[in-house]
């Protein structure tokens, strides 16, 4: 419908123009948007007030011009001018309507559009290190990543999942060190104790308990094997529970081979299978969070010398210095020039002692990615905000100014009815994002975790979001959506258990038929759900304009509510004692049938699913 009314303006300008009402002049932005008070109309144009300085005419003058040589059309039901110039279109019953029909025809293609051009983007997203379980911190960057990749996809990028695995520096020798002694451990209590594993586990696992419940450290000895372990490795640990529940396997798998080895040859062979494993686990959290990367890049690979002996770090370095950016200092570390590219100082890159610096990785790390891919948008925490400006500098240096972008992400306030969920670094307690999906489901974790812009925090109180009620999000959104199928399958004369054979798209068809005319949906509700639902595709083309997936879950409680106004208000089924003209009634079952698809793309594109039953 907006090409249709731009359509009718251009000619309007045209015919003024030949008609000597305005003077010459070319305008391409008709400045077109949707009233937020409908009584202003569907559409909206300012293109008078953007062409008074061009026409040397006051807006309304302009405006007035315009309107006057507005050719009739059926789908428009009349033209005003409003204020200082605003050209306000209403639509004629029939073709607002309209968006019902289209709804139910192009299904779950409704918004998709062409706006990325095939654009090959990279997200990458929660790279985590592989030493531990994902966080709830994590399951945000999942949310919202996963989220602004299937937005971006539906508006025609091309889009690349990547998770960044950092499995090259000193945190993967801690990783090691740390199940090295914790497996020790295991076999010193087993010796000590004349237990078997499980019981070594279970000793080790409530001495750690024993620990994180004494918060002062006044009780030393009620936890002696943590006390043993932290001052073992100088505090620079990894303490969760799951360093004792891998060193377990690794004496249930290995037994006693490696009690006698050398530290460094235990951490090593520790350090590798455990790095796997725990990369198997994290992949697991993002597939029960319905997020699937397409690719995981190892740092590692960075470093890996190819056939004529350079790494890619190697290679991105020297393209750097071929270019001028690099210099040696005085004690013979390799500097880059980041000040030439708006930085605030120089950022070093291989230290004296011939150390790369982590920024090496990441220059490498992203001229990598612009040989695979058009854009790159990485999604970081907020406390990453200082590293954008250097890697910015150095994509710029290589070559590709303007196709880096960083969202960043605030926190997670983790509560359980409205008290704070405690948890430390220091002690290494948290809630893993596996314990928050199983306990509160994958639905209403993404749902809630992706609700607010990335760059706000977000109060996630367990309780709340586990309430089936109104009062939360995603369960009312649902419930429409459940409420909607009740309706088609009563429509249909089905049952729950054929709809889920048939389908709810041919339960829907059954219900509606193939003749109905929208035309008869003149009730308020029924214009309101109709605009709602118009406001679908350039809310999406919005959020992937913007990298604002968290749009969605506005517009789908919006969408829900507007929804439970109508079937307030407006009888889709004859009752006992509530006769109801069949046509009518058909055409408030295409109405019902259309929201409920919107409502599924909708929560589609934020990764949650769309239950025919509550």
């Amino acid at each position: 419908m907006p090409e249709k009314i731009e359509e009718l303006v251009h000619a309007a300008i045209s015919a003024a123009q030949e008609a000597g009402e305005l003077p010459p002049f070319e305008v391409s932005d008709l400045g077109f948007e949707r009233p937020a008070d409908t009584s202003n109309g569907d559409w909206s144009s300012t293109v008078a007030l953007r062409s008074a300085k061009l026409a040397h005419r006051a807006p309304r003058q302009i405006a007035e011009a315009i309107v006057a040589h507005v050719a009739s059309d059926p789908s428009v039901e009349r033209v005003e001018v409003a204020g200082p110039g605003f050209i306000n279109f209403y639509l004629a019953a029939a073709s607002a309507n309209e968006v019902f029909r289209t709804v139910r025809e192009q299904g779950r293609d409704y918004g998709r559009s062409a706006v990325g051009a095939g654009t090959k983007v990279q997200v990458e997203f929660v790279s985590a290190n592989p030493v531990g379980p994902l966080h709830i911190g994590h399951g945000r960057w999942v949310a919202i990543g996963d989220s602004l990749c299937r937005v971006l996809e539906h508006v025609g990028y091309d889009v690349e999942r990547e998770y960044y695995v950092n499995d090259h520096g000193s945190q993967m020798d801690v990783f090691g060190h740390s199940i090295s002694m914790r497996y020790q451990q295991l076999l010193s209590v087993m010796d000590e104790r004349g237990c078997d594993l499980d019981a070594a586990r279970a000793a080790l696992l409530a001495d750690r308990e024993a620990f994180v419940a004494d918060e002062d450290d006044s009780a030393p000895e009620t936890h002696p094997l943590t006390d043993a372990f932290n001052e073992a490795l100088g505090g620079n640990a990894y303490g969760g529970d799951y360093i004792v529940d891998i060193a377990a396997r690794f004496v249930e798998e290995d037994g006693r081979r490696w009690a006698d080895a050398s530290e460094d040859e235990r951490m090593a062979e520790f350090r590798e299978r455990a790095y796997l494993w725990m990369l198997d686990s994290i992949r697991g959290t993002c597939h029960e969070a319905r997020c699937d990367f397409d690719v995981w890049f190892s740092e590692r690979s960075l470093y890996e010398k190819g056939e004529d002996g350079t790494s890619a770090v190697d290679r991105a370095l020297a393209a750097l210095d071929g270019m001028g950016h690099l210099y040696r200092d005085d004690s013979g570390a390799l500097w880059f020039r980041s000040t030439t590219f708006g930085d605030d100082k120089d950022r070093v890159l291989i230290k004296t002692n011939g150390e790369y610096t982590y920024f090496a990785s990441d220059v490498a790390y992203h001229w990598n990615k612009f040989q695979r891919v058009d854009h790159v948008i990485d999604i970081w925490g907020a406390d990453h905000h200082g590293y954008i400006q250097r890697v910015q500098s150095a994509c710029e240096a290589l070559g590709y100014p303007t196709q880096f972008e960083v969202l960043l992400g605030q926190l997670v306030n983790l509560l359980r009815d409205g008290s704070p969920v405690r948890m430390s670094k220091r002690k290494g307690t948290m809630v893993t994002f596996d314990e928050l999906l199983a306990e509160v489901g994958a639905d209403a974790t993404r749902y809630t975790l992706i609700s607010k812009s990335s760059n706000q925090m977000i109060d996630f109180d367990i309780e709340r979001v586990k309430r089936q009620d109104n009062t939360n999000p995603v369960y009312y959104v649902q419930y429409a959506h459940a409420r909607i199928c009740s309706i088609l399958r009563r429509g249909a004369g089905v049952t729950l258990e054929e709809a889920q054979a048939l389908g709810m798209d041919e339960v829907a068809g059954r219900a509606v038929g193939e003749d109905f005319d929208l035309s008869l949906l003149t009730e308020p509700a029924e214009a309101a759900l109709a605009r709602k639902l118009s406001e679908f595709p350039g809310l999406v083309e919005g959020c992937a304009r913007d990298r604002a997936p968290f749009r969605l879950t506005h517009y789908a409680e919006e969408l829900a509510g507007e929804f439970h106004s109508f079937y307030t208000v407006c009888q889709v089924l004859p009752g006992t004692g509530r006769p109801l003209d069949a046509g009518l009634s058909r055409a408030r079952l295409a109405a019902c049938d259309a929201t409920r698809r919107v409502l599924a793309l909708t929560l589609e594109l934020i990764g949650v699913r769309a239950p025919q039953s509550m």
